[in-house]
């Protein structure tokens, strides 16, 4: 079993009560990254809410704690239903990741968002301290991951 299938099935066994701070520092160490986020959609004011962090420095938690769909990479990957990603936040000038992302220090990142059939749920982040580029096998297990977290909060 690889450590995706671990965590999806850790997941399931957790029948909506989820430990967020566990779940996000086993998804980062699965992928071995330095940091990580999990927001969760608010139906009602349609932001993404910061449920838990790892590794995000204390004075930028108030900038992240609520973010808009379409702003910063875990808002465009919200509005896109795809995974965005960066291989150097530290050197990106597309303008996709907000100026204070590059104040966590880290270099390859992946916002993916948590879908369950199409319907957005929230939205994952990891990140590493080199530039790197995930592969289309990590997304994909990202992915996955996010649909089982999705299929736990709707059933919550």
């Amino acid at each position: 079993m690889n450590n995706s299938e671990s965590i999806i099935n850790s997941i399931k066994e957790t029948s909506g009560d989820i430990n967020w701070k566990e779940l996000l520092e086993s998804i980062i160490s699965a992928f071995d990254c330095s940091t990580g986020t999990l927001h969760r959609l608010d139906t009602e004011s349609n932001l993404l809410m910061l449920k838990s962090q790892v590794g995000i420095p204390d004075f930028l938690l108030p900038k992240m704690s609520s973010i808009p769909i379409g702003k910063g990479m875990a808002g465009i990957a919200a509005e896109r239903k795809k995974p965005v990603e960066m291989c150097n936040l530290q050197t990106d000038d597309s303008g996709v990741a907000r100026p204070a992302a590059k104040e966590t220090k880290v270099e390859g990142s992946i916002a993916v968002p948590m879908l369950l059939e199409g319907k957005l749920y929230g939205v994952l982040g990891i990140a590493k301290s080199v530039p790197y580029d995930f592969t289309e096998s990590e997304s994909e297990e990202l992915l996955k991951i996010g649909e089982e977290i999705a299929r736990s909060i709707s059933s919550s």
